[in-house]
């Protein structure tokens, strides 16, 4: 019965010997940076979350998800004290079915947006602040993301890779 026990054990130990692995090996650091993006405020986090998908919506040039983003955005915002600002420019995203005035928009909301982040703690993750000198007839803008791939929210498919990292917030 002993010698029983004892092979059933040693088994078991070496099954679980083989079952543990380094997933830290198997995970690209391309995944934490796509998306696995948490904030110490979680109203905070919210918003942002809301933000990107009207990012995505806007590369995607979608005027009618950027409004329904813009929406939740806009919702999300008003728990926050300190973005009257990001709530407005939100509010006439979500009032607008005009992909280039949404763009247009776009850009006032993402300075606001990286002001709230930059003012926020982030708990996991890195945040890139994007800049493509194209946007706003040449005068540029500014928009964050979660991966350093640039996929321009202000020209859609026409200029998908137009811009470039300018700062990674951690």
């Amino acid at each position: 019965m002993k010698k029983t026990i004892m092979i059933a054990l040693v088994a078991l130990v070496s099954f679980g010997a083989y079952a543990q692995h380094d997933h830290a090996a198997h995970s690209d650091n391309k995944d934490h940076a796509q998306g696995h993006v948490m904030f110490k405020d979680e109203k905070v986090g919210t918003a942002y979350s809301h933000y990107i998908n009207l990012k995505d919506a806007l590369v995607a040039s979608k005027s009618d998800e950027a409004k329904k983003a813009a929406s939740e955005l806009q919702k999300s915002l008003t728990s926050l004290s300190n973005a009257k600002k990001a709530t407005e420019s939100a509010s006439k995203i979500a009032a607008s079915a005009d992909l280039d005035d949404q763009r247009k928009e776009f850009s006032n909301l993402s300075n606001e947006m990286t002001s709230l982040v930059k003012a926020s703690k982030l708990s996991m993750g890195s945040i890139y602040l994007e800049y493509c000198p194209m946007a706003n007839n040449n005068e540029g803008a500014y928009w964050l993301s979660n991966e350093k791939q640039i996929k321009n929210p202000y020209f859609g498919d026409a200029m998908l890779k137009c811009g470039s990292v300018k700062e990674t917030i951690q």
